[in-house]
């Protein structure tokens, strides 16, 4: 069996897929993006296909170091995200050569099912409880909310008045049963980290997911040494080299790489292992589409320090489609009491109807991330 043929298709709201065709008639897809940076992933796509054609797909360990240390230049979001969506698109050839799921291939699921979280509250968090409620009613037991919208590298207390009052009316009108996880986004730098971490711990957040920048994951451990919350970290680290040191250090409770970036399943599962040793817990970042969200619930599914799954149904990025509208079985992500079953069918379990991709490819995107700036005029974090 070779592969005979990458194709790339960028869908709405802010997608790119990637299908792999091989000379057996066996296809497999991936998901391979950055938001914001589509084209220039899939130009990257389009360099690695230099290689692959003509490559006997099953060899994924193989092809990964080869994209990987074959290339002077290496790592980065760009680089790690398409070669993330090629390695999605490998096993999900495997899988379906074999007729298993990737899981099987993997050593076999631990679990069954894994809990999910959904997104309220947009960019700028409003109207939580209401979103909240509502989650609540479709099942769902975990929330994540961004924290705050601009905030300067030492801002006013009003700010953090601000922050503390909308999760506290949450808190009050959902109580204890709701898990709540609260998105710094990077936004809030260290000073401020520090006083909404104090500040925040009555409330008992979930988790605290990216308190800095990965530019300052250097003073992550001080925060964490600082507070009784779980912090989360890592959607914006492209591999096990980029966690090592932040593991090393004991800087981080949860690691969180996105399967669309940080290499692909090959890599993640490596990342996941990596955590178990350290006793960190494992939640793969994930507000993008279908096979992205696939190929996460595979990987939880074989790791044990996994405890919980992102997933972009409803967020606010997708206003045009929607995670489900790309799949010819939607019922295959079984959501049910705040879980969703891990699909059991052949590679990533999941069947992408291609003519609705296409479709929608004609219309395409160009999604750009917001450009914010504080009220002296100065480039805030998005």
């Amino acid at each position: 069996m070779k592969i005979t043929k990458l194709t790339t298709w960028k869908v709405p709201p802010r997608w790119l897929f990637l299908k792999i065709e091989t000379d057996a008639g066996v296809s497999g897809w991936g998901e391979p993006v950055v938001e914001g940076r589509a084209d220039t992933v899939e130009a990257a796509v389009a360099e690695m296909a230099d290689y692959l054609v003509g490559q006997d797909p099953l060899r994924i360990e193989d092809h990964w170091q080869v994209l990987f240390r074959g290339g002077f230049y290496r790592g980065g979001p760009v680089l790690m995200s398409a070669l993330a969506g090629i390695d999605q698109a490998l096993w999900d050839i495997k899988g379906r050569h074999y007729g298993l799921p990737v899981h099987e291939l993997m050593g076999g699921r631990c679990r069954d099912r894994i809990r999910i979280y959904t997104w309220i509250g947009g960019d700028r968090p409003s109207d939580v409880a209401k979103a909240a409620k509502d989650a609540m009613s479709r099942g769902f037991s975990a929330i994540k909310m961004n924290g705050c919208d601009e905030m300067q590298i030492v801002d006013s207390f009003e700010k953090v008045d601000a922050v503390i009052e909308r999760v506290a009316t949450l808190r009050d009108a959902c109580g204890p049963k709701l898990d709540i996880a609260i998105d710094f986004h990077g936004r809030v730098h260290r000073p401020m980290s520090k006083v909404l971490l104090h500040e925040l711990e009555p409330l008992r957040p979930l988790f605290v997911e990216e308190p800095v920048l990965p530019e300052h994951l250097d003073q992550l451990h001080r925060i964490a040494q600082a507070t009784s919350i779980p912090i989360a970290t890592g959607e914006r680290l492209f591999s096990r080299w980029d966690f090592k040191e932040i593991l090393a250090a004991g800087s981080v409770d949860i690691v969180q790489p996105d399967l669309s970036h940080a290499g692909g399943i090959t890599e993640c599962k490596k990342i996941g292992a990596m955590a178990e040793a350290y006793d960190v817990a494992f939640a793969p970042h994930c507000p993008l589409g279908p096979i992205a969200l696939a190929a996460c619930l595979q990987v939880d599914a074989t790791s044990y320090n996994a405890f919980i799954q992102e997933q972009s149904l409803g967020i606010h990025y997708n206003t045009s489609n929607d995670v489900l509208d790309y799949l010819a079985d939607p019922t295959v992500f079984t959501y049910e009491n705040g879980f969703v079953a891990i699909p059991d069918g052949p590679g990533l379990g999941i069947e992408i109807d291609e003519s609705y991709v296409a479709e929608r490819a004609k219309e395409g995107h160009r999604w750009r991330n917001p450009l914010w700036r504080h009220p002296d005029g100065s480039v805030a974090e998005w």
